[in-house]
């Protein structure tokens, strides 16, 4: 769940159902938010209305908190579960068994509180920053010097690392955060419809996409002005100044797109021709990422967002017109006019199936948006998060 624009692993919830498992006298099936359904003990006797501490899919709680002892086997990570012939996602556990804990409202983000963290490691150096990824860049300039055995025994210490970058740093190898001045520029988090009740029976026809397990991929182009213009290439959460800059992946696949897709001068003559401040592209790199579930022969971009600076994001179908246009690729679109139903179960199995980019796999689910609004938000596949660990 997104809280105060961040994600909270855990949080304070209320059980909104509790349902008997046929078959199984020890465990129940207990529901917090819209659809999130966790197999929990009948001895915790939960009941609808009591506020709980969930915690979401993703996450790894502390081995040394005993309170957690019976995560061992699972090596401490939440995942998505299928039990009992029913599917888990998630882990409830009773307020009472936190007493540092001491509201009572839901939607409180303990994350910190309990020292929760995200289950793979390379995800806490992504979402929370990596205070030596400035020295990659540097190093890619003088890689001469930095293979020499002196210099490569003084990078193993922090104030080495310091002292090098104090004399070959620049400015522009600290990683710089997503920009916040642009009016309808945002980073790509859709929340999962799980977290929102209210989206059943949504009034309003939704564009439904395929949604692709990659890295998420920003383009802007900004006029500074008289024929002056500044190119950003963007992760989900930072600025890469080249093609240098190290990522969580074995290249650079940011700039790799950029490259491949001419982007920067393709949004240039965008931009001259309709007179913009900035216009911008917002996408799902895939291929060599995320182990490659899509089984691709080369990395690719599939856009999503194409934005301008006067009307903001157009809808999907525009979008992919302007976007095929000048010779790149566009989410698969799967239906201009759904209607959401009422019934939650009943949405979540409209993500299983197979993926138009590549029909030999699952894909990993839909993302739907409004097309009157910036309104979006999305639902992953279970049956894809079993496979894919989780």
């Amino acid at each position: 769940m997104i809280i105060n624009d961040k994600r909270a692993l855990a949080y304070t919830a209320k059980i909104e159902e509790v349902k008997e498992i046929p078959g199984y006298d020890r465990v129940e099936h207990a529901r917090v938010g819209a659809g999130w359904w966790c197999i929990v003990s009948k001895s915790d006797n939960f009941k609808p209305g009591d506020i709980c501490i969930y915690f979401e899919v993703d996450s790894k709680v502390p081995a040394n908190d005993e309170r957690f002892a019976f995560m061992e086997k699972r090596n401490y990570k939440v995942k998505t579960l299928r039990m009992c012939k029913v599917y888990s996602q998630g882990l409830i556990m009773p307020i009472t068994a936190f007493p540092e804990i001491t509201t009572t409202e839901e939607h409180i983000d303990v994350t910190d509180a309990l020292h929760i963290t995200y289950a793979v490691e390379e995800d806490n150096a992504r979402k929370n920053g990596d205070p030596n990824v400035k020295y990659t860049s540097m190093k890619a300039r003088h890689k001469k010097l930095f293979k020499h055995p002196l210099v490569k025994k003084i990078m193993r210490y922090t104030w080495g690392r310091k002292l090098m970058f104090f004399f070959f740093g620049k400015k522009k190898d600290n990683p710089r955060t997503f920009p916040t001045h642009f009016q309808f520029i945002h980073k790509t988090d859709e929340e999962r419809c799980e977290n929102l009740p209210w989206v059943l029976g949504y009034k309003d026809p939704l564009i439904v996409t395929e949604k692709l397990d990659g890295t998420s991929s920003t383009y802007i182009l900004e006029k500074k002005g008289r024929n002056k213009y500044e190119f950003y290439v963007l992760s989900r959460n930072v600025r890469q100044q080249d093609e240098n800059q190290k990522t969580y992946h074995d290249h650079n696949i940011y700039w790799d797109m950029a490259f491949k897709y001419d982007i920067e001068n393709k949004l240039k003559q965008y931009l001259d021709e309709n007179d913009l401040d900035y216009v911008c592209i917002q996408g799902e790199s895939v291929g060599s990422v995320q182990g490659n579930p899509l089984q691709l022969t080369e990395d690719d971009l599939y856009v999503f967002n194409f934005i301008r600076s006067d009307k903001g994001r157009i809808p999907s179908n525009e979008g992919k017109l302007i976007v095929e246009g000048m010779g790149m690729k566009w989410v698969p679109i799967l239906d201009l006019a759904f209607y959401m139903p009422n019934d939650m179960e009943e949405f979540k199995l409209m993500a299983d199936a197979k993926s138009v980019v590549n029909p030999k796999v699952d894909r990993e689910g839909i993302v739907l948006r409004d097309p009157k609004t910036d309104f979006s938000f999305k639902n992953v596949s279970r049956k894809y998060l079993l496979k894919h660990g989780g």
